[in-house]
């Protein structure tokens, strides 16, 4: 995967007969076998080009881990990556983990106001991400092509600081994803894209002084709890507005299971997600913008 750099201004111009590569990532892998399918499904169609891995989730063992790293054979396909879990009903691999609730994670609100009052354990929260990357590299076989969070959780405060210290230790060759909106972008009024551009400032400012790359921008968030439920054909496009050359896309195909309908309140909108992404009018939307999925 060719890495990219803090950058926000590359790639934001470019002719058309150059279409600009980003990546679309595809996050929780692992989570349920409906996830899993229909990720690797879009792999090989050609309509994906990165998916993170939850290593503590009870469908990321090693005959899934396989099953993706399979795609790879030969011509490499898709960039994998590490998606650190520290909230949800997910247990932590390490030993000792804080703040837990009936041995679970804590919730992502939860951990935030934990985070932003300094009631978090670095060292703690720390050594639970190096299990999730040594979990990681157990399953594969060798380190992560990139990390991010789940639920951003690798933005929180306290968390930052332990996430990028695990990886300039362990991993200082990974690049790890920021969620800040393009510099250019039209900065309306939503409110959760407001709230991490905000946590990415800060983010940005920490790894640069760590000296590791991230990603130029970042797109794809939106109201998971709306009470409507989002057209994703016409929530996709917007996502591509001045998306630079290396931006991450971030997206959560599936098909809904009983597995995922125990462990996440994300359901019905990934069988959306996965319809649009898997029809012609994704292909057709990259190219008429200008883009298309970076070569891995």
């Amino acid at each position: 995967m060719s890495a990219p750099v803090p950058n926000p201004k590359l790639g934001s111009t470019g002719s058309s007969d150059s279409p600009r590569p980003i990546w679309l990532c595809a996050d929780d892998y692992g989570i349920a076998p409906g996830v899993n399918k229909a990720i690797r499904d879009l792999v090989m169609r050609g309509r994906l080009n990165a998916t993170s891995v939850m290593v503590v989730a009870p469908s990321s063992g090693r005959s899934e881990a396989a099953s993706l790293d399979m795609l790879n054979a030969g011509a490499k396909r898709v960039a994998i990556g590490l998606h650190v879990t520290l909230t949800g009903a997910f247990r932590p691999i390490s030993a000792g983990f804080r703040p837990t609730r009936s041995g679970t994670f804590l919730s992502l609100e939860e951990m935030f106001v934990r985070g932003a009052l300094g009631l978090l354990n670095r060292k703690t929260v720390a050594t639970e991400i190096a299990a999730q990357l040594d979990a990681f590299v157990a399953l594969f076989g060798r380190r992560p092509d990139f990390i991010d969070g789940h639920q951003h959780v690798h933005l929180f405060p306290r968390v930052r600081d332990a996430s990028l210290g695990v990886i300039k230790q362990a991993a200082p060759d990974v690049w790890v994803r920021q969620c800040g909106r393009p510099a250019v972008a039209d900065r309306d009024t939503d409110r959760k894209a407001q709230f991490l551009d905000r946590l990415s400032a800060k983010f940005n400012a920490l790894a640069a002084a760590h000296g590791i790359r991230t990603n130029p921008a970042f797109s794809g968030a939106y109201d998971y709890k709306a009470r409507k439920m989002p057209e994703f054909a016409r929530l996709f496009p917007r996502f591509l507005d001045e998306m630079p050359a290396e931006g991450v896309i971030m997206c959560h195909p599936g098909v809904v299971d009983a597995e995922l309908t125990r462990l996440d309140p994300l359901t019905d909108l990934r069988e959306h997600e996965y319809a649009y992404l898997a029809g012609e009018d994704f292909p057709e939307i990259l190219a008429r913008r200008g883009f298309k999925l970076a070569a891995v």
